[in-house]
């Protein structure tokens, strides 16, 4: 009902470009991911251990300066959006999704509660992947587990893989059926 009520503009202009965005920029986490496994396997400094005398505003954390860091910003913004989204479309937890004005104060604090977790998890996701080498100065990379290579190679790969799969398959889909549709195979 939204999609038909939507202006011109929006359904021919907007909705495309907010795809093409959401295309870019998972392309790009996955691109960086990948340049991040390659760094993992020729240097061992690659690895997401805590920095000991990097005083902040002295270093820069990209090697691409000022747009290295927005772009470092603008993934870390879309990934905790995308965690959450996904958190919230699994088939466990839809029933934790808040309604409005009919919430009750159990499911109100477990939202609070699943989110404080999705917050504080995210970043060592995105040190581990690669994506930034900055901890927020809470100094993350003091878990014993972000020394281990086979753990931060097997979850990078598994997130390139499991990302790659589902960008394949989301846009192979979405052709396929507008094939479909336009060569009349679906009557």
């Amino acid at each position: 009902e939204l999609r038909h009520q939507a202006s011109l503009w929006q359904r021919n202009l907007g909705y495309p470009l907010a795809m093409l965005g959401l295309l870019a920029l998972t392309g790009i986490s996955v691109l960086i991911v990948c340049f991040h496994v390659l760094e993992l396997l020729l240097d061992d400094a690659a690895m997401p251990r805590g920095i000991q005398d990097a005083s902040l505003g002295q270093v820069s954390f990209s090697i691409f300066g000022s747009f290295g860091a927005a772009l470092q910003v603008v993934l870390i913004f879309y990934l905790m959006v995308s965690s959450v989204v996904g958190f919230y479309s699994s088939p466990l937890f839809t029933r934790l999704l808040p309604e409005r004005q009919d919430t009750p104060l159990t499911k109100i604090i477990g939202n609070c509660v699943s989110l404080l977790v999705l917050s504080s998890a995210l970043p060592v996701f995105s040190r581990t992947l690669g994506i930034t080498r900055f901890d927020l100065l809470g100094d993350f990379g003091r878990f014993n587990w972000l020394g281990n290579f086979y753990i931060v190679f097997l979850y990078n790969m598994g997130f390139a893989g499991l990302t790659t799969l589902c960008l394949v398959k989301r846009v192979s889909w979405a052709v396929q059926a507008e094939l479909i549709c336009a060569f009349g195979e679906d009557r």
